[in-house]
């Protein structure tokens, strides 16, 4: 059995990707890169195409984990009958991924904070406005929902 995990931000450069990276990253030391299969989307097209935002690449670069070969892409209607999880990185992406699935894959929309169970925080904050240390509190958020996330993976799939 696999498991599969959708990340979404509004314009899938900042954190959506970032959560990829991360995640991929943390199933690869896992070893379950084989079992669970991750990818990001925005909802909205602005940047279709281009890579994730440069400054969280650098944040990425600088703690060890890759984004290359990551490309912008827009939440299609088939993404959810295909993924098990759709993360969104706020309650405003949370509303518009309820409002385009089909009723049947809605329990599988939630906020990827959920899984960060020692944080307040509900939201992952857009970094796009920001300076640099935006984007490193994104990861930091993102690293411990990725670990949360994964150990929810493990116990439900039995990996």
């Amino acid at each position: 059995m696999e498991a599969s995990v959708l990340f979404v931000c509004l314009g899938n450069i900042c954190r959506s990707p970032t959560a990829e990276g991360v995640f991929r990253h943390k199933v690869r030391l896992a070893g379950l890169e084989d079992r669970i299969h991750i990818d990001s989307a925005g909802t909205g097209a602005w940047h279709v195409g281009n890579p994730p935002d440069s400054r969280a690449q650098s944040v990425a670069a600088a703690r060890g984990i890759s984004m290359a070969g990551q490309r912008a892409r827009k939440v299609r209607y088939e993404d959810f009958e295909r993924f098990d999880y759709v993360l969104a990185m706020d309650r405003e992406n949370l509303e518009d991924l309820r409002a385009m699935a089909p009723d049947e894959h809605y329990d599988k929309i939630r906020l990827f904070l959920e899984f960060a169970e020692q944080r307040a925080e509900t939201e992952v904050p857009d970094p796009y406005y920001g300076g640099p240390q935006g984007f490193e509190h994104v990861f930091d958020l993102v690293e411990e929902a990725a670990d949360g996330l994964l150990a929810d993976i493990v116990e439900r799939y039995r990996f």
